[in-house]
């Protein structure tokens, strides 16, 4: 007769979320083994105690990881562990990517219409140019659009553009030759990052347009395919059209402004501007401000901002300088470099209440 604190095999599988087939073919791998089997009838009975063992089997099992790892993870120490889980979910991102790359080239193949030239631009500076703009993106559930880079090309430039609804960044690029043809489409951010990296070292990059995506064909490496999303992009000139009037500008150094973000406690920060500068404040009373030295014209204003909203939009700003154009508190904020206007920068401020 098996123990009565051991439970039936049955029992077992709902406590553990497995099977009963399930949990034979653990047995009988050597992952699981009952604790008991009765000889005369074959049952098989598990303790209470293997139960923990059983759901982190399950949940293994779940994330597609393969027996053996299964076996080294439920052996390991939990450092060990966890170092096996991460490099299992890297290669099941890694392969994911790979098969959606394969199936929007054989999508493109498949359509069997050729590819629409579109511009061609010096590949270091379109490398930088994405890197900076996607600093705006977000990877948001319910809209990948989100997370996308919105490239359009007319007759005189090339314009990246991005958003997650707090920034929006905008790049506009001199092509090597003009655009054929005007075009527009939005652009996976995260395969547009990783085709970028490639391509980085390579003199110049030609854009080409298929149904489903673009490719970046270059001379020297593999050319590559990044996806179209379908969903439709944000209306960003029309929130650029309806802007405020700048009612203070301030012209500051970029690095000074960066060290002093970085340098100051809190997630919210404070500028503060005044006729005689800049103090970059925070929540905190007990810590003073750092004054910064600025130009600054217009009126005195106070505004509150996330540091991981106002860092990026800074640190990826072209030159030794940085403009802010103001429109008050609660107004978004264009960041831009002091001598070049080809990258800017919208920032959206935040209420802040000292009593909370």
């Amino acid at each position: 007769m098996p123990n009565s604190e051991l439970m039936p095999i049955g029992v077992f599988a709902q406590r553990s979320g497995l099977t009963s087939s399930a949990l034979r073919f653990y047995a009988d791998s050597g992952l699981l083994p009952p604790a008991e089997v009765d000889t005369v009838s074959g049952y098989r009975y598990y303790s209470a105690d293997q139960v923990a063992r059983a759901t982190v089997l399950r949940q293994l099992r779940e994330i597609a990881m393969p027996l053996a790892a299964v076996e080294a993870v439920l052996d390991a120490g939990a450092d060990e562990a966890s170092r096996l889980l991460d490099e299992h979910v890297s290669k099941v991102i890694g392969d994911a990517v790979a098969a959606q790359q394969k199936a929007a080239v054989i999508k493109s193949v498949l359509g069997n219409v050729p590819g629409l030239p579109i511009t061609a631009l010096k590949s270091p500076v379109f490398a930088d140019a994405v890197a900076q703009v996607l600093t705006a993106t977000v990877c948001e559930p319910g809209m990948a659009v989100l997370a996308g880079l919105r490239i359009e090309a007319s007759h005189e430039a090339v314009t990246l553009t991005a958003t997650d609804r707090y920034r929006l960044s905008t790049r506009t690029l001199v092509p090597t030759e003009p655009p054929r043809q005007t075009w527009a489409g939005t652009v996976d951010g995260d395969e547009l990052q990783g085709a970028v990296a490639e391509i980085r070292r390579s003199a110049l990059v030609r854009l080409e347009a298929v149904r489903h995506g673009i490719w970046l064909r270059v001379a020297d490496r593999e050319d590559r395919h990044c996806r179209l999303l379908p969903e439709e992009f944000p209306d960003y000139r029309l929130m650029l059209a309806s802007l405020g009037e700048v009612t203070t500008r301030v012209t500051i150094s970029k690095e000074l402004l960066l060290r002093a973000l970085e340098e100051h406690p809190g997630e919210r920060i404070a500028l503060h501007v005044t006729a005689h500068g800049m103090h970059v404040r925070s929540a905190d009373d007990e810590h003073p401000g750092i004054p910064l030295p600025a130009s600054a014209t217009g009126r005195a204003l106070q505004i509150w901002f996330e540091l991981t909203t106002l860092y990026p939009a800074v640190s990826t700003s072209i030159g030794p300088d940085v403009m802010l154009d103001l429109r008050g508190s609660d107004q978004p904020v264009t960041i831009r470099s002091a001598d070049r206007g080809d990258l800017t920068t919208l920032v959206m401020p935040i209420k802040f209440d000292n009593s909370a």
